[in-house]
């Protein structure tokens, strides 16, 4: 895996190995589908035992085009119509700790073409939304061994036939609500809702988004339980109501420049108390942390939307690639001030941690200061070896390593992976 989206890049400089990944990108027997089954290789390991957030989403990957050069793209979003892919992914955190543990599947695609058949007449698996459904059960199996799962998504995923269909007992949803929905009997969801007694005030911290700063907000919360009753075009098979728990928290004098917070969110975890809804609360916070994987993937870290890779085919397989090599990214940045305890095959193998020990004696300096101070084997040590690898000069007072940092040390490390293999081919 290298951890960048230029061919050049890939290539070490060399027009030989530039063009041979190339080829690697246009073989094929190298297909996406391959290639995303081989995003989860660690995290099923990595999850045994705990209790695990699975966080859907999904992001459009918009690439230049013009009307002489479609590159093969569909459509994506809105607005002058921008051509690109769609990328689906599930990250695993830990639920205590937030870091994150790797993929655990997901899907990516290029529209072809619009579909001319009426959404209520196609079934749940001729849907694009079906992503939400197929990704979580195909977690099922990767999560195995997690002791507790529970998946966390945004609106769009508001889907009455993932209510119906995915929930189990150690399988629990976090999600937002998208629409106000009939419940079972008589009245709407927001009525219920709005009926509620106010039962707790909170401050919490807001982590810092896309237009929006980081800042505290002063919350009042309402929960209970509600049944949503099965849409009217809803498929005979999926029964006529589900029983749920909702949360509905909302921002009490937000600032005058500031959206106010207003989440309403369902959830199969049973609702006992006060504290129990707010833990629902802090866990669907948690979701930021896949938009700093977007992030990462695009604008600051792999700058996947600059490839300019020739046909959607090369360009699908390139964004499996850059996908996983997110992730690690991601990863690092969380380990690097060596807050967490994650080991370092959370993120790596181990042909390639038996390359970081030999780095980590190279990078050893004389001084206390020129050490790499975290335990061995742990990942905040390898990110701490990348960033070396990637320019930093690892005394503590510098500015820690951000994103680019991480990506040129990644691509420097996979260098010398692959370095490494061809050796030991040629000299046993």
């Amino acid at each position: 895996m290298r951890a960048s989206v230029c061919l050049r890049r890939l290539g070490e400089g060399k027009r030989r190995q530039e063009v041979g990944f190339g080829r690697f990108l246009a073989n094929p027997k190298v297909t996406v589908d391959r290639l995303i089954a081989g995003w989860s290789d660690q995290t099923g390991a990595a999850s045994c035992g705990r209790h695990v957030l699975a966080i859907q989403d999904t992001s459009e990957i918009h690439f230049k085009t013009t009307l002489s050069r479609r590159r093969g793209l569909g459509e994506v979003g809105k607005g002058g119509r921008p051509r690109g892919l769609l990328v689906h992914a599930m990250l695993a955190l830990d639920a205590g700790t937030g870091s994150c543990l790797g993929l655990v599947g997901g899907r990516i695609w290029n529209r072809s073409e619009r579909v001319k058949t009426d959404r209520h007449q196609r079934r749940s698996e001729e849907k694009e939304s079906h992503r939400w459904i197929g990704t979580a059960n195909a977690a099922k199996e990767t999560l195995a061994q997690a002791a507790q799962v529970t998946m966390i998504a945004d609106r769009e995923s508001d889907i009455f036939t993932l209510w119906a269909q995915v929930p189990a007992p150690d399988f629990h949803l976090i999600i937002r609500v998208m629409q106000d929905r009939c419940l079972a009997g008589e009245g709407k969801l927001y009525d219920a809702l709005s009926a509620a007694p106010s039962s707790a005030t909170r401050i919490i911290n807001l982590p810092e988004r896309e237009r929006r700063k980081a800042r505290t907000a002063k919350l009042s919360l309402r929960f209970g339980r509600v049944d949503l009753a099965a849409p009217r075009y809803s498929e005979p098979d999926l029964p006529t109501a589900v029983p749920l728990n909702y949360v509905e928290v909302i921002e009490q004098d937000p600032p005058e420049d500031a959206e106010k917070v207003h989440w309403r969110l369902l959830t199969t975890h049973p609702l006992p108390d006060a504290e129990a809804a707010w833990q629902i609360v802090d866990w669907y916070k948690m979701r930021w942390v896949i938009e700093q994987f977007w992030r990462l993937l695009k604008r600051q870290g792999l700058q996947l939307e600059d490839s300019q890779l020739e046909t959607a085919e090369r360009l699908l397989k390139l964004t499996a690639i850059a996908t996983k090599a997110a992730v690690t990214t991601l990863q690092l940045l969380q380990a690097r001030d060596g807050r967490g305890k994650e080991p370092a095959k959370t993120a790596f193998k181990p042909h390639e941690l038996a390359l970081l020990e030999r780095l980590d004696v190279k990078y050893q300096g004389k001084t206390v200061l020129q050490q790499n101070p975290h335990d061995k084997r742990s990942l905040a040590w390898a990110a701490w070896l990348i960033a070396r690898l990637g320019g930093w000069d690892g005394y503590p007072s510098s500015k820690p390593a951000g994103p680019i940092t991480f990506k040129h040390g990644l691509e420097q490390f996979y260098a010398l992976v692959n370095a490494a293999h061809l050796l030991d081919v040629c000299i046993p």
